[in-house]
C-alpha cells in the first residue's frame, strides 16, 4: 500500500478543481486558489510524482458511443488467499471488457465492472474469463437499467471547502 502523501488546503483544492476538469489551465487554477501560476505548476508537478494524481485521463460518457450495456458482476471464489486473488485479478487487468475491480469484503469475493455491446458479447465474457476459472464458485450479474446517481466528481457545482475529494 501506498504511504499517504501530506497534502495542504491549497493541494486539496487544487485537486478539486483538476478532478472536475484536468485541462483546466494553471494560470485559471492559480486565481481560484490564490496561488501564482508557478506555484500551481509546481504543486501539479508534485502530486503527479507522487502518485497522488495517477492519471490524466478522459471520461467518456458511454450514451456517445455505440451502445454498451453496463453490467456489475458479483464474484465468489472457492478459495481465498493473496495468490489466488492476485491471479484472478491478473486475469481481470487483461480484459478490455472490465472496466472496474473491486476485492471486497463479506460474501463476494470481487466485484466487477464491465462494459460490453451485446448480452451475447457479455456472454462470451463470461464464458471464457468466469465461468471457465476453476476457482470461481459462483457468480451474479446485474445489469444497469439506468444511472441514478453519477460520481461525486461527475457532478454540476464545486467541492465546498472540507467536503470530501
Amino acid at each position: 500500500m501506498a504511504e499517504p502523501v501530506d497534502l495542504d488546503h491549497f493541494d486539496r483544492r487544487i485537486i478539486a478543481i483538476v478532478r472536475r476538469n484536468n485541462l483546466e489551465p494553471a494560470r485559471l487554477i492559480a486565481t481560484q486558489v490564490g496561488l501564482s501560476e508557478s506555484a500551481v505548476l509546481r504543486r501539479l508537478r508534485r502530486l503527479r510524482a507522487t502518485g497522488v494524481i495517477m492519471a490524466d485521463i478522459a471520461v467518456i460518457d458511454p450514451s456517445r458511443l455505440a451502445p454498451a450495456i453496463l453490467i456489475h458482476v458479483l464474484v465468489e471464489l472457492k478459495q481465498s488467499g493473496l495468490r489466488v486473488e492476485q491471479a484472478f485479478a491478473a486475469r481481470l487487468a487483461g480484459r478490455e471488457e472490465v472496466i472496474g475491480a473491486w476485492n471486497v469484503t463479506g460474501r463476494t469475493d470481487f466485484l466487477l465492472t464491465v462494459t460490453v455491446p451485446s448480452i451475447e458479447a457479455y456472454q462470451r465474457f463470461s464464458d471464457e474469463v468466469l465461468a471457465a476459472d476453476e476457482n470461481v464458485r459462483d457468480f451474479e450479474t446485474l445489469v444497469t437499467l439506468r444511472e441514478i446517481v453519477r460520481p461525486r466528481h461527475l457532478r454540476e457545482g464545486h467541492l465546498r471547502e472540507g467536503e470530501p475529494l
